[in-house]
């Protein structure tokens, strides 16, 4: 009994040393800064959390926010998915892993995240956006338009529109949008005649060469990806057709999830709200 407790005493003197070695090594590296926006957090031992997030000028990083977990804590509500914050970090060669320093609230979207409905917006969003970004690979298109999309939910009040509108442009910019006036195996054009789409395809189909299971996507929902590729989100006050903006939503998902190979595991839960 008295061994095993010497021996755990030990071990926590030893994790403490290493934890105070680390903390002395960032203090003596200079800590860089950026605009950011989180993209998702994880439990991390008993106190702290991994902190996914997308800087402006580092592109997508994880760090560690060491007690962020604790009831006081210096993070405050600067952590919560899709906050717009100044974000302070130190990078080492030998970890994947960098550590944040310091977060400062620029933009909170309180009401968002708080709302149930709304959140699950925000998940969708937020889980895009991990999905397709590669690690420390700068994009400011992303980071503009993650902002504008989760600004216009909180403004809103709605995700419908702002997703849509998210959606479609992560496909334009990954390059993975297809033509929407033709059929993508036979290239017969569409004319007023919807289209047809699936997880499976990369393109629409006309309604010759449809396979079982492909969902319809129509007129409104071509010249509504038409509006959304002329027009900022921030500029669309009239409200667009619901059949169109959820065709168009669901087109773009199924692209993402084709060319990324995986399902949108918070897409299930748009269905609820």
């Amino acid at each position: 009994m008295i061994r095993n407790l010497i021996r755990v005493c030990v071990h926590l003197q030893q994790r403490a040393q290493t934890a105070n070695r680390s903390r002395r090594a960032d203090k003596s590296m200079p800590a860089r800064e950026t605009e950011a926006i989180i993209l998702k957090t994880f439990p991390l031992g008993e106190a702290d959390r991994l902190v996914s997030f997308l800087g402006r000028t580092s592109g997508r990083l994880r760090g560690v926010a060491s007690g962020a977990r604790r009831t006081k804590n210096r993070y405050g509500s600067t952590l919560e998915v899709l906050s717009h914050v100044q974000l302070w970090y130190v990078e080492r060669e030998t970890r994947d892993l960098v550590r944040i320093q310091q977060c400062e609230l620029l933009e909170s979207f309180h009401r968002a995240q708080s709302d149930y409905g709304l959140s699950t917006g925000l998940a969708v969003i937020s889980e895009i956006a991990e999905r397709v970004l590669p690690e420390q690979e700068v994009s400011d298109s992303m980071f503009r338009l993650l902002l504008l999309a989760t600004r216009e939910v909180e403004r809103r009040s709605s995700w419908q529109l702002p997703l849509a509108y998210f959606a479609f442009w992560t496909v334009r910019l990954g390059g993975w949008l297809p033509p929407l006036d033709r059929c993508a195996i036979c290239a017969a054009s569409l004319g007023d005649h919807p289209g047809y789409h699936s997880p499976q395809s990369a393109g629409l189909l006309c309604a010759n060469c449809r396979k079982p299971g492909m969902r319809p996507f129509g007129k409104h929902a071509r010249e509504l990806a038409e509006l959304f590729a002329g027009r900022k989100l921030d500029q669309l006050e009239t409200a667009a057709e619901d059949r169109a903006v959820t065709e168009l939503r669901e087109a773009s998902f199924g692209w993402i999830e084709f060319h990324s190979e995986r399902n949108l595991r918070t897409r299930e839960f748009l269905e609820t709200t």
